[in-house]
């Protein structure tokens, strides 16, 4: 299990191939890469800036991941999340979840996003197209998505 916050790109073939590598345990392997957005309620979006918290970030990420290795029996797992100033179309956050199975890969790997985008101490800014900026809050969707994961 491994947790990474960064201001570099990440390469998603590399990182699953670093996971994945001589596991012959592992049945299923479920990555999700999320992007940066042009677009936001009706804005045109330059860039974002993400700030972190070092030390709270990482360790409430590691808690997050760890809550989804006592969920669901996963071999390996991944979270990557960037942090700096990203344009649009660039590479913002990586899971991957591996397991022996795809159905415990797949919902890990979803509740693990589902958990990141409400809980993770990560702050965005956006530049508008308009010269205005925006801090970004979790949206109404993010915490409903999270709430569907009930304790086990």
């Amino acid at each position: 299990m491994t947790v990474r916050v960064q201001k570099e790109d990440f390469n998603v073939g590399d990182e699953l191939s670093r996971l994945c590598r001589d596991r012959t345990d592992i049945g299923a392997c479920v990555t999700f890469t999320g992007l940066v957005r042009n677009e936001n309620a009706n804005h045109t979006i330059l860039d974002m800036t993400l700030e972190h918290y070092p030390g709270m970030t990482e360790a409430e990420l590691e808690r997050i991941e760890a809550e989804a290795a006592t969920r669901w029996p996963l071999q390996a797992s991944l979270i990557v999340h960037r942090v700096g100033k990203l344009l649009p179309g660039e590479q913002i956050v990586l899971v991957i979840a591996a397991s022996l199975h795809r159905q415990a890969a797949f919902e890990a790997a979803q509740f693990m996003m589902d958990f990141l985008k409400s809980d993770a101490p990560l702050w965005k800014k956006e530049t508008r197209a308009d010269g205005e900026t925006e801090w970004v809050s979790c949206r109404d969707s993010d915490a409903a998505a999270k709430s569907r994961w009930k304790s086990p």
